[in-house]
């Protein structure tokens, strides 16, 4: 992405000069627990996630413990297989009115984006 500044000198003229910015999203804990798998592995879970909320985030919750890279580089292996558990969790419980069904199509998705987007990420 590259947006323009404008600078004013001396003269009152103003130029333009490219201005490279980088954008990153901040992620909450349990978004960034989020494992980086296989493709074929992540579509499996967002299907699972689709027709049985929780269960997909639950067998990626497996992947972290066989060494699937996740945004948590400074948090142990075990903490964050208990963050995707937790995630799981929710997702079933919050099912019942909807919200975690809606959060676990959006959980798969999300896996599904994530092994697309990083091919060397495990």
């Amino acid at each position: 992405m590259e947006q323009k500044e404008t600078e004013v000198n001396e003269k009152g003229v103003s130029s333009t000069s490219g201005v490279v910015v980088q954008v990153r999203e901040k992620k909450g804990a349990l978004r960034a627990a989020i494992p980086c798998m296989p493709f074929p592995v992540a579509v499996i879970c967002l299907f699972l996630n689709t027709f049985i909320p929780g269960l997909g985030t639950f067998i990626s919750a497996f992947t972290v413990l066989c060494g699937a890279r996740t945004d948590l580089p400074d948090r142990h292996v075990c903490c964050v297989f208990w963050l995707n558990i937790a995630a799981a969790f929710i997702q079933i419980i919050t099912a019942v009115v909807m919200v975690g069904w809606i959060m676990s199509i959006f959980w798969g998705m999300d896996m599904v984006i994530l092994a697309s987007e990083h091919h060397t990420c495990y």
